[in-house]
């Protein structure tokens, strides 16, 4: 069977990007454009254009691509712009196509990240935001991460300004924990 993932790229964009107020036609173009097949095992390939989280790597995932959609505009990239993708290899691959300078981050340690990044992207859903991770917002960045307690999560934009740093809700997802970001749990009486 020969599946025509172009074909695929672009009902997507039609059906789960569109319809979700994604509206930045400069986002809708690189998707249409970036391989999501590329960067999923060869067996999953067929999953990934599926309203569907995608395990790329072991404990690593894919957002469904509606969710990988409304967090990059809500992050409102600029073409020239760097960015630092943590665990993200597929919103690295569309920021790359719509111009900016990726730098990707998906080692063994994720918690540590270092440097001044204007735009940090995780597709991955954590219980709490590294500390490390704000750190590294240069000053006016944006981090979009999924932040979950329990069954359900929010998509978040963290921005650095003069004063510190804040918050700003996006959507509400929850896509599975990325490994070693899951909450601790403890006995209790």
């Amino acid at each position: 069977m020969t599946v025509n993932f172009a074909a695929e790229r672009s009902i997507m964009v039609d059906s789960q990007v569109r319809p979700q107020d994604v509206t930045d036609l400069a986002i809708q173009d690189a998707m249409r454009a970036a391989p999501r097949e590329s960067v999923v095992p060869a067996s999953r390939q067929l999953l990934a254009y599926a309203d569907a989280e995608v395990e790329y790597a072991p404990g690593r995932w894919m957002l469904r691509p509606r969710d990988a959609a409304k967090l990059l505009h809500g992050l409102r990239p600029r073409v020239g712009e760097a960015a630092l993708t943590i665990a993200s290899p597929y919103s690295a691959l569309v920021l790359k196509t719509m111009g900016l300078m990726v730098t990707e981050f998906d080692g063994a340690d994720l918690k540590t990240v270092s440097g001044k990044w204007p735009l940090i992207v995780c597709e991955g859903a954590v219980n709490v935001v590294p500390a490390s991770w704000l750190e590294a917002l240069a000053p006016g960045g944006r981090l979009g991460v999924i932040e979950r307690t329990g069954r359900s999560g929010s998509a978040l934009c963290y921005s650095r300004a003069e004063t510190g740093v804040g918050a700003r809700s996006l959507f509400s997802c929850a896509p599975p924990f990325m490994a070693g970001f899951e909450p601790v749990t403890a006995f209790v009486f």
